[in-house]
């Protein structure tokens, strides 16, 4: 009886399996560069060389995905990852963020590349290659720092300052 249930078990775990395959996530493939940050900013080509490598598939609207996200759940998980990478900070709609929110995203990425939060190990596990050396740190963030500067130099500072966001109202 148990050999049976066990049986009947997997079975259903393998038509579920082939199943949610037919399921696919809608990919990140935009080619629009219309609002891509290189419209307003420049972008060194050394900069722009490691934002490819390391960060554009999560932080832009063009994602170079691997053969393993045709298989489902391992799709959804990385096109949900992809999609919060997106909501964070994405390169290709860069031009269209307030000034405010411009100049907050230079600080980030001088800020995660610092305590190397980012590139995500998740991802570097993986993608070897995006794993940044001392060398492209250095490069990200001194670009980094340099916008932040020209911000301060060109903006007044209250146009710099993030709003805060209002939480639910307490009682």
């Amino acid at each position: 009886m148990k050999k049976k249930l066990f049986k009947n078990i997997l079975i259903g775990l393998g038509v579920i399996l082939v199943a949610i395959q037919f399921f696919r996530p809608t990919r990140n493939l935009g080619a629009d560069t219309g609002h891509d940050i290189t419209t307003k900013f420049k972008v060194p080509d050394s900069v722009q060389q490691i934002l490819k490598t390391s960060c554009n598939d999560c932080h832009s609207n063009s994602t170079m995905y691997p053969w393993y996200t045709n298989l489902q759940p391992v799709g959804w998980w990385l096109q949900h990852h992809i999609n919060e990478g997106k909501r964070g900070l994405n390169f290709s709609e860069f031009a269209t963020y307030r000034i405010a929110k411009q100049y907050d995203r230079f600080k980030g990425i001088e800020k995660l590349v610092k305590e190397e939060e980012m590139p995500l190990k998740s991802y570097t596990l993986i993608h070897r290659y995006a794993i940044l050396n001392d060398v492209q740190k250095d490069v990200l963030i001194k670009w980094a720092v340099a916008e932040q500067d020209s911000f301060k130099a060109n903006y007044p500072a209250d146009s710099l300052v993030m709003p805060k966001r209002r939480g639910p109202k307490k009682s």
